[in-house]
């Protein structure tokens, strides 16, 4: 097991050497530089030139990504060049709201998609598992920005029952002195402040919903497709044959023997979700990695873009060896060696 992990982490290696690569030749093939972001398009061609020179964009682009790549090998991801913060205290800062807000969804997703999942298959041609299925397909389809744009509207403004912007309620609470920005933990186990917790909670729920339908909508087919798999095979029919009860069929054959592709699928969607939702973040104004990373683009902060892809490119892949790592729990056949 650990001769596998350390593998797979020197894997990591090579993938990240690629990436960066490409994306310094994707950033700068684009149109405009940062220059123009922060001194307006009216500026004179001096003034554009002195900050070019001063952010090192004068230079060869071969120039250019040998300096970045040798400050990433000591440990300096860069500084923006719009508000020159450096990139990894803003993500530091904004990385909880993005965790909080993914797992908040896949929460959603996995607490609905995967019973309703295992319903609908055990109903196969049901007017319950048909009704599961073009439900899931409409989850799947629908856009996040219509479905946030009316959660916020029905919930938000016409009913008044939950807010619609922000991770918690500026006029009566202060997190300014927080030091983890993880709202949930601090306002229930640090701050042990109820009301302040139910207050995160009520901003958390609209935007986890509104990012958890495709994940939900995923989870729940992919989960019915495994159960069904495993309804069919001969051990179950036995284990049928021998009168044990159908909780213990379904917990002891069927579950643990369906959740690897459904742990595979859980694993792909929440190291997508911890990328940043660009628009659920952007609706309900939550300030994650997401929204960050959208401004970045728009001012054209390469090293941000640079950066922040290129940690979220770890995060990914981490969560996807994590999954990979769980199988041997979730069916001890397998062996890594």
């Amino acid at each position: 097991m650990l001769k596998y992990i350390v593998r797979r982490l020197l894997l990591l290696i090579p993938i990240l050497f690629g990436l960066s690569l490409f994306i310094i030749v994707f950033v700068h093939a684009l149109p405009g530089d940062p220059c123009s972001s922060i001194l307006g398009e009216h500026t004179s061609p001096e003034r554009l030139a002195a900050c070019r020179q001063g952010l090192g964009l004068d230079k060869p682009l071969y120039e250019q990504y040998f300096d970045y790549m040798n400050g990433l090998f000591h440990g300096n991801l860069g500084t923006s060049a719009t508000d020159r913060v450096p990139v990894l205290t803003e993500f530091v800062a904004r990385f909880p709201a993005t965790v909080e807000l993914s797992l908040a969804a896949m929460a959603v997703a996995i607490g609905i998609g995967v019973p309703l999942g295992i319903a609908a298959a055990k109903r196969q041609g049901s007017v319950f598992d048909n009704v599961a299925t073009v439900g899931s397909l409409i989850g799947i389809s629908i856009p996040i920005f219509f479905l946030g744009l009316l959660l916020a509207y029905v919930f938000g403004v016409w009913l008044h029952w939950l807010p619609t912007a922000g991770r918690f309620n500026l006029r009566i609470y202060d997190f300014s002195k927080a030091g983890t920005n993880f709202l949930l933990w601090e306002s229930l186990v640090i701050n042990r402040n109820i009301p302040e917790f139910l207050d995160v909670v009520r901003h958390l729920i609209l935007p986890a919903i509104a990012l958890g339908t495709i994940p939900l909508a995923v989870v729940a087919r992919i989960t019915r497709s495994a159960v069904l798999e495993v309804l069919n095979e001969d051990y179950v029919r036995t284990a049928r044959a021998k009168g044990l009860t159908n909780r213990r069929i379904d917990r002891r054959h069927v579950l643990r023997n369906a959740m690897l592709p459904i742990a595979t699928i859980i694993g792909l969607q929440t190291g997508l979700l911890l990328g940043g939702a660009v628009l659920t973040e952007t609706i309900f104004a939550w300030g994650g990695v997401g929204s960050w990373l959208f401004q970045a683009a728009v001012d054209k902060d390469f090293i941000v873009i640079q950066s922040g892809t290129l940690i979220l490119a770890i995060l990914f892949v981490l969560v996807n060896l994590t999954v990979d790592v769980s199988y041997a729990y979730l069916n001890p056949r397998i062996r890594y060696s």
